[in-house]
């Protein structure tokens, strides 16, 4: 197979460094932040330390001016660790809510934020997810109006990865609720920690990924400076459609580790288990099991690596992206319910991983659009529904 124009030998030297970093300083921690339900500020430091948070960045704002591949690694190594939650906090900071700022902030801006981005003194989320909106953004409710110098946020936002512990938070507010198209009337705002009348809630208690916090929050005449608005006013629902495919190709990537993860350790599990005299995998029905879900993976990788190529060569990947989350979301979802019936009644215990992976993975096919939104703009792409 050959090998994808990403793979360099210098980004093979970056994984190297990367992967004694994680095993050092964070493979010995995952069990106390998956039991904390949140990973220390310690390594958000020693991430931006090492130059792990946000590689892409220039180097004017303290990243090493690296392309996307390396973002690839980043996410890549952290999912085989088995910590989907770390792997996903990280993304929603360093390849989620940072490119907005890096895309669509001034100058002042770019100074004031970037460098704490990089260095893991600024850790960052995004509001767009509300109690009555998921995936229909165009449709938000929470509001931001115009007072003076300041902008007034009221509302409520929900499901915020890394919300409890993050310094800023990339808002999507309504601050036109006259527009003639309801998408129209997004705009993005950047909120502060500490500003009066922004209420970080309830840490809310999740079936998986426990290591990566995720928040309720309320907006409550919160009163934020006109500068921290984030491009135009109005075109917020324009920025997120267009970053969305990098958030998706994101999810992609993870979804495509943990189905490689888990049966990487599947595999010597049913050689080495025994049952009726023999190893489970020996067992028709289950090496046929394990070969489909095998051949599946390696189908996922190729289709996956083609994909980050059109993304860094600068493609439109909307189309590709769209399938891709939908398919390795469902991919890793069946190759863990795999593993775990073949692990049997040691699957469904905590103290083996494989469970761990089982309600990690389900998250996938939810967030960033549920799999039936992706369903959906295909749909719409192929001329067979309505926009």
């Amino acid at each position: 197979m050959p090998k994808p124009a990403y793979r360099t030998a210098e980004l093979d030297a970056f994984r190297e460094a990367f992967r004694g970093f994680v095993k050092g300083e964070v493979a010995p921690q995952l069990e106390g932040w998956e039991k904390e339900r949140k990973v220390s500020r310690e390594f958000w430091l020693a991430m931006g330390r090492h130059g792990y948070l946000c590689p892409w960045l220039s180097e004017d704002y303290g990243g090493s001016g690296a392309d996307f591949a390396f973002s690839v690694v980043v996410c890549e190594e952290l999912g085989r660790t088995g910590s989907m939650g770390l792997q996903t906090g990280v993304s929603v900071h360093s390849d989620i809510t940072v490119p907005y700022i890096e895309q669509l902030a001034r100058e002042e801006q770019k100074a004031r934020w970037l460098p704490g981005c990089a260095s893991g003194e600024l850790v960052t989320a995004i509001g767009m997810t509300e109690p009555e909106v998921g995936s229909d953004l165009a449709n938000l409710r929470a509001s931001a109006v115009r007072d003076g110098d300041h902008y007034v946020l009221n509302g409520q936002k929900t499901f915020i990865s890394n919300g409890i512990e993050c310094d800023l938070i990339v808002m999507a507010v309504r601050t036109d609720p006259e527009a003639k198209a309801r998408h129209q009337g997004v705009s993005l705002i950047v909120v502060e920690e500490g500003t009066p009348g922004f209420v970080k809630s309830r840490q809310l208690e999740k079936i998986g990924q426990h290591c990566q916090d995720t928040a309720e929050m309320f907006f409550e005449d919160c009163r934020v400076p006109v500068d921290n608005l984030l491009g135009a006013e109005g075109q917020g629902f324009r920025y997120l459609m267009s970053n969305l495919q990098r958030e998706r190709l994101m999810i992609a990537i993870a979804a495509q580790v943990a189905a490689e993860q888990i049966l990487d350790k599947t595999i010597p599990y049913v050689r080495e288990r025994k049952a009726f005299g023999q190893s489970i995998g020996s067992f028709q029905h289950n090496a046929f099991k394990i070969v489909e879900r095998a051949t599946e993976i390696e189908i996922g990788r190729s289709f996956l690596d083609a994909i980050i190529d059109e993304f860094i060569a600068g493609e439109d990947i909307t189309r590709r992206v769209s399938m891709a989350k939908w398919w390795l979301g469902d991919l890793a979802n069946r190759v863990a319910y795999d593993a775990v019936q073949l692990h049997g009644g040691y699957g469904y215990m905590a103290e083996y991983p494989v469970s761990r992976d089982f309600v990690d993975v389900r998250a996938i096919p939810i967030y960033a659009g549920s799999n039936e939104v992706m369903k959906l703009i295909l749909s719409r792409m192929m001329g067979l529904a309505d926009d």
